[in-house]
């Protein structure tokens, strides 16, 4: 059982690239873009810790990974940037995990939602799915210990 939800860690990422808004360093994260920082935040997590950084499943939907929860919760942005406009405190974190999510957020919220939309379609996690099913965590696992850790 991970400590972490994946709304959790969807509000650390908001309220995160939130300072970095304020600081005119960024723009707004859509939905589609933070649906990708959670599975690339899960792979990475789970490549280097061997565990689950969050329990909701992550699904192949037609744009990408895609948690079903998340996206509801926040589909009323549409293609818009989500404002977090409630407090969140970022440093609820374990150190591992708060390096962990900003070496994630580091590394790909330079990538519009677009271009990460295609990385994830050229990923074997995304491609060996049958759209619309959950994609094993086993299999985020493997893909990211050999391809982003080793």
């Amino acid at each position: 059982m991970s400590r972490y939800t994946a709304s959790q860690i969807a509000k650390w990422f908001l309220a995160y690239n939130n300072i970095h808004v304020a600081e005119e360093s960024a723009d707004y994260i859509s939905n589609m873009k933070l649906q990708k920082l959670l599975y690339y935040a899960q792979g990475v997590y789970m490549g280097i810790t061997g565990k689950k950084l969050f329990d909701d499943p992550i699904c192949a939907w037609k744009h990408g990974p895609v948690v079903p929860d998340v996206y509801h919760e926040y589909k009323n942005f549409g293609s818009n940037g989500i404002n977090l406009d409630e407090p969140f405190n970022l440093e609820t974190f374990d150190t591992e995990t708060e390096n962990i999510l900003k070496s994630v957020y580091n590394n790909f919220s330079q990538f519009s939602a677009w271009k990460l939309r295609e990385m994830t379609h050229n990923e074997e996690p995304w491609k060996s799915t049958e759209q619309s099913q959950e994609i094993n965590p086993q299999l985020i696992k493997d893909f990211f210990v050999k391809e982003y850790i080793e």
